[in-house]
């Protein structure tokens, strides 16, 4: 989540720079990224190091910790190849240069499942084999898309080989990083929150159990308003850096309308399979009934949850993030967890009431950015980080 959160600094660096045509800053942009995500996971990685010996001092039983730790060891060489992947990936996207993108994606998809095939399956490696496909397959990416970066014309136009001016104004780009980092990091930790609160309840296996099948459900869902997010924020930051202030205005108020219809399509096919959905995951009828009874919940918050993925890749693109970090941690830590609580274990309506309370996080998620949208000045909005990459 920390690589994802700083990698979305780029959004705003080389979407504007892109926009302006500023194409040697490109290049510039994403080596610092890269530098900054590199040192950083340098800490992550011994954290991921000594996974086992951290387990085991928290008291998890020592086999589980041992296995958690080899696991976590193994995907230690993943780590920093998923800090160049997100960097690369911004770089290319920034361009509007996106088939590459889609093409190499596809073909690490298959090579991930023949190796995953063969480590976990066929070398005996088991679990270990999964940890290890998932960091060479992570490498693969990365090759891939450095070599079109290498070779393919567009590339050479805003990659002009590794440069000294990486290690000036990394303020800059931490000043969005950061926030960026937080922004994230934030939204996605209230959602491990509400699976923890599941395991205080009276029937913990139960609803931990809906509460994993229900995250599971809409991270698969989130794909969909994710790739929307990343489009308008490029859209509007490259209008931004172009100086197209109502053209920018207008990429959001399309986006909107799609994420509208997005949003109506997920809730019709979420309420046409709840109930089926629960025997994807299990069989045992209490879990399949708990599951269709969820449905219509997740179906709501997946509705919300493409709303606020669009306006918030829209501020991105406006380079808003130290604004939304404030947000979502309003959003989620004062409305959304203390009112997860009281549905859950006031009013006693179990893990239903912990996804109402994610619900309203989002509603008050939402009405925050749409008055930050609606009230924005877009004609100022083209000059402050157009001055700053200058």
């Amino acid at each position: 989540m920390r690589q994802l959160g700083m990698g979305s600094a780029l959004d705003t660096l080389c979407g504007q720079s892109y926009g302006a045509k500023q194409y040697d800053m490109l290049g510039t942009h994403a080596q610092r990224a890269i530098f900054v995500l590199m040192l950083s996971s340098v800490p992550l990685a011994f954290v991921l190091a000594f996974t086992g010996q951290i387990l085991t001092a928290l008291g998890q039983n020592p086999e589980i910790s041992y296995g958690a730790g080899t696991y976590a060891r193994l995907l230690i060489p993943g780590l920093f190849a998923y800090g160049l992947l997100r960097c690369l990936t911004k770089f290319l996207q920034a361009q509007n240069i996106v088939h590459p993108l889609v093409v190499c994606s596809g073909v690490t998809l298959i090579f991930h499942i023949l190796l995953c095939w063969f480590l976990v399956q066929n070398s005996g490696l088991g679990y270990r084999g999964a940890a290890l496909a998932t960091s060479v397959s992570y490498w693969f990416n990365v090759i891939l898309l450095a070599l079109y970066v290498k070779f393919s014309e567009t590339g050479r136009r805003s990659w002009h080989g590794w440069s000294r001016a990486v290690l000036k104004d990394v303020n800059l780009f931490l000043s969005l990083a950061i926030p960026s980092t937080f922004m994230t990091c934030l939204e996605y930790w209230a959602f491990e929150m509400v699976v923890l609160l599941a395991g205080f309840l009276p029937n913990p296996k139960l609803e931990t159990s809906i509460l994993s099948i229900s995250l599971n459900t809409m991270w698969m869902v989130y794909t969909i308003p994710s790739g929307l997010s990343s489009a308008i924020s490029i859209r509007v930051s490259n209008e931004l850096g172009a100086g197209n202030s109502q053209a920018a205005r207008l990429s959001v108020l399309i986006s909107g309308i799609m994420c509208l219809a997005e949003g109506l399509l997920v809730v019709i096919i979420t309420v046409s399979v709840r109930d089926v959905w629960g025997y994807l995951y299990s069989n045992e009828e209490e879990i399949v009934k708990y599951v269709s009874i969820m449905m219509p919940i997740l179906a709501t918050s997946n509705f919300m949850d493409g709303i606020q993925c669009t306006l918030s890749g829209a501020a991105r693109g406006c380079g808003w993030q130290k604004v939304c970090s404030f947000i979502n941690l309003c959003a989620y830590y004062a409305f959304g967890i203390p009112s997860a609580v009281i549905f859950a274990f006031v009013l006693k309506i179990g893990g239903k009431g912990l996804w109402l309370g994610i619900i309203c996080a989002m509603v008050v998620q939402i009405i925050a950015l749409l008055v930050m949208m609606l009230h924005t000045n877009w004609d100022k909005e083209v000059g402050p980080w157009s001055l700053l990459m200058k």
